[in-house]
């Protein structure tokens, strides 16, 4: 496999302001466990591979057991998650499939029922994050252990 190109590289003023957002959504103050799990949510939705290998070995470094990290993608049938992280789970699925009906007026209710106006914000801001950084991740054909010494990269873009 090779990647397309190496964004940060060849712009890094686009790369500068995808880590803007990620240092605006970090500074919410959410959860970071909560963070990490609408990334993994989100980059299986979008099958983003690179995006899914990076999520899951952060949130098992925090301290995230290996059943709830392998159960995520069906986290409606196990016992495992809080109400509060199965509002934002639902929340992720319905902003990151914006096109198969948005986000309900229920769903918007169950998670305030958790969150402020201002924490239910960063939550979009988190997803949205997630999902950009999937789609750069997709588009230029990040894989995981793509950035390892010997992973190719095709000079034909350039």
């Amino acid at each position: 496999m090779q990647v397309r190109l190496h964004h940060q590289t060849v712009n890094p003023q686009a790369y500068q302001t995808m880590r803007k957002l990620e240092e605006f959504v970090k500074s919410t103050g959410l959860d970071p466990i909560l963070y990490e799990l609408i990334k993994i949510r989100a980059s299986q939705l979008n099958g983003c591979s690179f995006c899914l290998d990076m999520h899951t070995k952060d949130i098992r470094r925090m301290g995230e057991s290996e059943q709830r990290v392998n159960l995520i993608s069906v986290w409606r049938e196990v016992p495992l998650f809080t109400d509060k992280e199965k509002a934002v789970l639902e929340l992720t699925e319905a902003v990151t499939r914006i096109g198969d009906g948005g986000v309900s007026d229920a769903l918007y209710a169950k998670v305030r029922e958790h969150f402020s106006e201002t924490a239910f914000i960063a939550l979009i801001m988190a997803i949205n994050t997630i999902n950009c950084w999937n789609r750069i991740a997709i588009s230029f054909g990040m894989f995981p252990g793509c950035y390892d010494a010997g992973a190719k990269r095709s000079e034909s873009a350039e």
